[in-house]
């Protein structure tokens, strides 16, 4: 059966279909997911805008219960909805089952937000005269979400702008609609009113185009390309949207001569090549001091030929394929590239075949090579690690930080006074000591600086600042 578009309560077939296809084993599609013109879009946002007012004055219990609700339901199937996201998008089947349990803890965490709706009462400089710092929504919010986290992220957008009483309007990724239309359908059986959240699957020149110009569009929350994110800024900018971007990353991992050895491995196999690399906030920049290098890069790739990969649902399998075949060919093209620069292939580096047809890449690691190089400077998104030999920590330092990226850096010692100097002048918003740069939870914020992030952080309490707007009312009791 094919899969529609949710537009003000109603499934609309689109104005054509396309397949979803299993990268694991080509043979396999999932489902053909409709795909929206622009009209179809635009009828999605007036929909949300017509939902809007009756929404914003919902009760804050009414919002609470219905996002109770929908996390509920995803915990409840969080093996069959992780099953279908590693069947789309390549990761392992724990990993996804894993990325559905977030997305249930998601709705859960922003169902008790909605009732914890803060303010404040504070006096005024002058006599007798009180004044309320209240918080109301945004109004229509569009968003534009990415491949690599296809239930997570639309997840942890969707939940707080529904919280605070905000209409929604979502775009997915073109590669993975699957679990973006489940968990559509899991909220349209919930207690929401029509309109106030709309799927429009599509092209991003179509659908995408349509939600970042429309004037009925109040805020816009994307994740994806710094290239795409900054075209959405420029434009968003005409008609004066809120805008919140996440993008890249090339995220540095620091290895000192004091760190423990296996933990040191352990959280660089996680950052660098877990979920195939394809993480923004994987660390593909491996800094590591000379006194523990030799030994750090023969006990890594001694790890990484232990690694299994294979189809994403196989039991045992560690890593699953790329995404499709451009991300396949991005790859190669970027190996190419840093053996062109100078760089040593000492793990992975080639295509592999496997029982089925699919988009199969060895975790690849790269030795000697130097800040410069386009393999250090620029994201790859696969399961690609450059080594960067350093002397000491001070230069580990300001390789991490010569970058236009800054997501998040992690730092492998056993020295307090390295780790708490790293956590204050490592110039990114997320900072991992002894711990792998992937791994992030529901109830904090996230999100980094320079071309990483642009606007209000996503999730924990601080989703307020992008999904509420700030309202100052004076009052003379008479």
């Amino acid at each position: 059966m094919k899969k529609h578009n949710l537009i003000d309560g109603q499934w609309v077939a689109g104005a054509s279909a396309t397949p979803n296809v299993n990268p694991s084993n080509t043979a396999d599609v999932i489902d053909e997911y409709a795909q929206a013109d622009r009209q179809q879009a635009n009828a999605a946002i007036a929909a949300a805008r017509a939902a809007f007012p009756k929404w914003a004055q919902s009760t804050i219990q009414q919002r609470a219960d219905i996002l109770d609700a929908i996390g509920t339901e995803i915990l409840a199937r969080k093996e069959e909805l992780g099953t279908l996201l590693s069947r789309e998008e390549g990761k392992t089947k724990p990993e996804g089952i894993g990325e559905a349990a977030r997305a249930g803890s998601i709705f859960k965490f922003f169902a008790q937000e909605a009732v914890r709706a803060r303010g404040e009462l504070v006096p005024s400089v002058r006599p007798g005269i009180e004044v309320e710092i209240t918080r109301e929504p945004v109004g229509v919010v569009g968003m534009i979400t990415p491949w690599n986290f296809p239930i997570a992220i639309p997840a942890w957008k969707i939940a707080p702008a529904l919280a605070y009483g905000n209409c929604v309007v979502i775009k997915p990724a073109d590669l993975v609609p699957g679990c973006a239309w489940a968990l559509a359908e899991i909220i349209s059986r919930s207690a929401l009113p029509p309109g106030v959240f709309n799927l429009v699957m599509g092209r991003g020149s179509v659908v995408g185009d349509a939600i970042v110009t429309s004037p009925d569009v109040d805020a816009l929350s994307f994740t994806g390309s710094v290239v795409t994110g900054r075209n959405i800024a420029r434009a968003a900018a005409e008609t004066m949207k809120k805008v919140q971007l996440e993008m890249g990353g090339k995220n540095p991992q620091l290895v000192l001569d004091d760190a423990d050895l296996d933990v040191a491995v352990n959280v660089v196999l996680q950052s660098a090549f877990f979920s195939t690399g394809q993480r923004c906030t994987a660390a593909s920049r491996v800094i590591v001091t000379e006194g523990i290098h030799d030994r750090f890069v023969a006990a890594l790739t001694a790890r990484m030929a232990k690694l299994t990969i294979d189809d994403a649902l196989k039991a045992g399998t560690d890593i699953g394929p790329v995404v499709d075949p451009s991300q396949l060919k991005q790859d190669i093209d970027y190996v190419a590239i840093a053996k062109a620069e100078g760089g040593k292939l000492v793990a992975g580096g080639e295509r592999l075949a496997r029982t089925t047809d699919g988009y199969y890449f060895a975790p690849t690691l790269f030795t000697e090579t130097t800040p410069t190089m386009r393999i250090n400077r620029e994201e790859v998104f696969g399961p690609v690690a450059s080594v960067i030999r350093v002397r000491d920590y001070d230069e580990a330092l300001a390789v991490a930080n010569d970058t236009a990226f800054g997501l998040c850096a992690g730092i492998a010692t056993r020295s307090l006074k390295h780790a708490a100097h790293f956590k204050r002048h490592a110039q990114v918003g997320m900072v991992m000591v002894n711990l792998p740069t992937a791994g992030v939870d529901y109830h904090v914020p996230f999100g980094g600086r320079k071309g990483s992030s642009y606007g209000p952080r996503e999730q924990g309490t601080y989703a307020a600042e992008f999904y509420t707007a700030v309202k100052t009312t004076y009052v003379n009791p008479v």
